[in-house]
């Protein structure tokens, strides 16, 4: 059973669809009390990072989350999901995130990057990955990117990188915390593969 963390930030359908594609049971949740309930939670979403921690603290769902988080059993972060087990993200000012993976979330250097990079960074691109259980029967997936923010993080944590100007973490992992920068929802087969191998953690 996966839980589908909703928290008035897009891209639900998406995630959910995806999970059924793959034969999986997957129930969206708004209820903090019934995050206990699940083997697995995925936190997906596509907005503004001040605005979805502060639905996550005003609802209790960011404790919730935190609890989960001790059991041990997998969850991961897509795409605004992933930025926000981060400790902070200097989106619109510094906002704290949940503070699952040490580091932080800036936005694309442009100082770094030739003047032909546009931000966001939007489109398909390549993921430098480790050999990782994620990554099973994949080498450098090809996926699907929307963002203008990217997460910094200590190399320990970083199971996938990605060159868009210049190297950024796009695949990170800590224990039982997995976060994905692209949409694996959005990137056909690579990213199915992905989920389901996410499905398949112990």
């Amino acid at each position: 059973m996966i839980g589908i963390i909703d928290y008035n930030m897009g891209n639900l359908a998406s995630v959910y669809n995806a999970c059924h594609l793959l034969d999986t049971k997957a129930t969206i949740v708004q209820n903090p009390e019934e995050l206990k309930n699940f083997d697995r939670i995925i936190l997906p979403g596509v907005g503004a990072y001040a605005d979805a921690m502060e639905h996550l603290n005003t609802t209790g769902m960011k404790e919730a989350i935190l609890g989960f988080a001790k059991t041990g059993k997998p969850m991961i972060g897509i795409c605004l999901g992933m930025q926000l087990l981060f400790e902070s993200s200097e989106e619109f000012g510094l906002t704290k995130g949940l503070g699952l993976i040490e580091g932080n979330v800036v936005r694309f250097d442009k100082s770094k990057m030739h003047e032909d990079f546009k931000i966001p960074h939007m489109g398909w691109n390549t993921i430098a990955n480790k050999e990782h259980k994620l990554f099973e029967g994949l080498k450098n997936p090809y996926l699907y990117f929307v963002h203008s923010y990217h997460a910094v993080t200590d190399e320990k944590n970083i199971i996938g990188k990605t060159t868009y100007g210049y190297e950024f973490a796009s695949t990170v992992n800590k224990d039982n915390i997995f976060g994905f920068q692209p949409h694996p929802e959005k990137s056909h087969d690579n990213g199915l593969k992905i989920l389901k191998n996410f499905m398949n953690i112990k």
